[in-house]
């Protein structure tokens, strides 16, 4: 079978979405790293990535992307089997990649690394009025994983592979560190799933990720 080819950069949370997906399957791919407006990008019609080439297929949007790697390739199942379970972990998906990403990295992180401020300062308004919903969500997850240590059952799938960049991403800053540190549920998950070999693997290199460079 041919190696897949993960087109991004690997500073993007959803690229490295993608690449923990391949190390938790032992997949066999190359990261080819590019940056926002790269040819090989357009792959995608808004030129986001990561992209996908496998073989004679081309393919972009990082669900589709996991979701593809998962069926067409042995070892764990991400994406559980069992239709509860599977529900389960699609509904953590969706809800990481449309509000919690949007809070957490599109707002929150933003404020730091591209602010809307005349001096390039941290955008402290943008940082204060988000703050409220970075705690809602962060209760949320915590109440989450309570029970398992997982977002689904008792076992790690796409929903927690998700979740876990923009966590890290979450606790470059301080405000975001300091609220994750009170999570204590929370916590104790990001420290336990961070020591994985999938995570540890894809650490991005320092540095904030390119603004509205993953999908």
């Amino acid at each position: 079978m041919a190696k897949p080819e993960i087109i991004g950069a690997s500073r993007s949370s959803y690229t490295r979405v993608v690449r923990m997906v391949c190390e938790e399957k032992a997949i066999d791919y190359t990261l080819t790293e590019v940056l926002v407006g790269a040819p090989e990008l357009a792959i995608h019609p808004l030129g986001k990535m990561p992209v996908l080439r496998h073989g004679d297929l081309e393919l972009f949007e990082s669900k589709a992307i996991a979701t593809y790697l998962d069926r067409v390739f042995p070892g764990p199942q991400l994406i559980p089997a069992d239709p509860r379970d599977a529900a389960l972990t699609e509904q953590w998906v969706s809800l990481v990649n449309t509000v919690v990403d949007r809070t957490m990295i599109r707002t929150y992180l933003f404020a730091y690394i591209v602010p809307k401020t005349s001096d390039g300062a941290p955008d402290r308004a943008a940082i204060e009025a988000v703050m409220p919903a970075v705690r809602e969500q962060l209760a949320v997850l915590d109440r989450a994983v309570a029970a398992t240590g997982y977002l689904v059952g008792e076992r790690f799938t796409l929903a927690d592979i998700n979740l876990m960049p923009i966590l890290h991403r979450l606790g470059q800053f301080p405000e975001g560190a300091g609220t994750l540190a009170t999570a204590s549920h929370l916590a104790r998950y990001y420290e336990t799933h961070a020591a994985r070999s999938s995570f540890v693997r894809t650490d991005p290199p320092p540095g904030p990720p390119r603004r509205a460079a993953a999908n």
